[in-house]
C-alpha cells in the first residue's frame, strides 16, 4: 500500500516520504480500515509517540496521522460491534502507525459509524477537533449554561469546535486570535473577539472557563482572567503561571465512540460546522504539509478522492462543497 512515512525527527514534515508499506493485518479486537480520508495535525511530528513505542523504543519508519474515515475491510479475532463494509470514522492510537495510508489497523472501540449522508472528508476532520473540544468543555471544564468561556484560537480547527459547542451549551463565548480571524470566529458563534496582537485579554474581565490551545505568554495572561473557582483547560502542556484559586487541567484527547456519535449527529442536523482549511490527495500530501500558506482550519488528505465504497451508496449530503487543492 502507499503511505506517508517519517524516519527523521529533526527534519519535520520536510522529511516525509511517500512509500510502499506492507498492508496491515488485524490482531485481536482490531479491524482493518480502507482509508478514504485522513486528518493531520501539524504538531504530530513533535509528539514522542510518533517516534517511539510505550517502552520508549524507536518505532520508525512511522506512518503519521490519527484521524480517519473509511470502510471496514477485515476483522480481527474476537472483534465485535463492527462489520465488514461499514463506513466508519475515528481516532487511532498515538503509538501505532497512523492514517496517512491506504489501509490502517485500529482497535474497533476507537471507531464510530459514519452515516451514509456524511462525506468521508468531513468525517476525517472531526475526531481530534471534535473530541478535544467535547472533552475539554464537558468532561474537564464541566461547562454549564450561563457561564462565560474564552476560546483561544477560535478560528482554528479545535477552537471553532470549542466555540460552537460552548455556544450550543448556553455559554457566552469570547474568541481570540489574530485580527484576520475576527470575522471567522464570530461566524462560528463567538459573541466577542479579542485580537491577541493588539488588544488586552485582561479587558474581558473574569470568566468561568478558559480553553487554552496556545500556551506560552497567552497561557500566562489567561491565568489572570479566570474567576475564583473557575477552570483553565489546556492541551498544550502545564501552565507556567497557575492561578491561586482556579482549577488547571492539562489533558490529552482520547477516543470515545459515544462522543463521536454525538459530534457527527450535530453535523448532520446543522448544529456543528466543520472547519477545513485544505484538502489534498495523498500524492500531494507532503507538499501541502510543507506549504507556507497560512490556513486556520484542519488539513485533510483525501486518500481515495472521488471513490465510493459501494455502488448503491447514497450521495453524501454533508460534503460542504469541498474541492481538492
Amino acid at each position: 500500500m502507499k503511505a506517508i512515512v517519517v524516519t527523521d525527527r529533526a527534519a519535520g514534515t520536510a522529511g516525509m516520504k511517500l512509500a510502499d508499506r506492507p498492508e496491515p493485518r488485524a490482531a485481536i479486537n482490531d479491524v482493518v480500515v480502507q482509508v478514504y480520508a485522513s486528518g493531520f495535525v501539524g504538531t504530530e511530528l513533535a509528539w514522542p509517540s510518533t517516534w517511539t513505542d510505550r517502552l520508549d523504543r524507536d518505532r520508525t519508519p512511522t506512518i503519521p496521522g490519527h484521524e480517519l474515515a473509511g470502510v471496514v475491510t477485515a476483522l480481527g479475532y474476537g472483534t465485535a460491534g463492527l462489520s465488514i463494509g461499514q463506513r466508519v470514522f475515528g481516532l487511532s492510537d498515538w503509538y501505532r502507525d497512523g492514517t496517512l495510508a491506504e489501509y490502517l489497523v485500529i482497535e474497533a472501540r476507537n471507531l464510530a459509524l459514519l452515516p451514509d449522508d456524511v462525506d468521508f472528508t468531513i468525517g476525517a476532520s472531526l475526531p481530534i477537533s471534535g473530541l478535544t473540544a467535547w472533552q475539554g468543555l464537558f468532561e474537564h471544564g464541566r461547562l454549564r449554561a450561563g457561564q462565560s468561556v474564552i476560546a483561544h484560537g477560535a478560528a482554528g480547527a479545535v477552537g471553532s469546535m470549542v466555540t460552537q459547542l460552548a455556544r450550543e451549551a448556553g455559554a457566552h463565548v469570547i474568541g481570540t486570535g489574530r485580527a484576520a480571524d475576527r470575522q471567522k470566529a464570530l461566524d462560528f458563534g463567538a459573541s466577542e473577539f479579542v485580537d491577541l496582537d493588539s488588544e488586552a485579554l485582561e479587558d474581558v474581565g473574569e470568566v468561568d472557563l478558559v480553553f487554552d490551545l496556545i500556551g506560552g505568554d497567552i497561557g500566562k495572561r489567561s491565568a489572570s482572567v479566570v474567576r475564583t473557582g473557575g477552570t483553565i483547560v489546556s492541551i498544550v502542556g502545564p501552565l507556567e503561571t497557575k492561578p491561586a484559586d482556579a482549577l488547571v487541567i492539562d489533558f490529552v484527547v482520547e477516543a470515545d465512540r459515544a462522543q463521536l456519535n454525538e459530534i457527527v449527529q450535530r453535523v448532520r442536523d446543522g448544529r456543528l460546522r466543520t472547519n477545513i482549511g485544505a484538502v489534498a490527495p495523498l500524492k500531494d500530501a507532503i507538499a501541502t504539509f510543507n506549504s507556507t500558506e497560512r490556513r486556520s482550519g484542519k488539513t485533510v488528505i483525501s486518500v481515495r478522492p472521488g471513490e465510493q465504497p459501494c455502488e448503491n451508496q447514497r450521495q453524501p449530503k454533508y460534503g460542504f462543497g469541498l474541492e481538492l487543492t
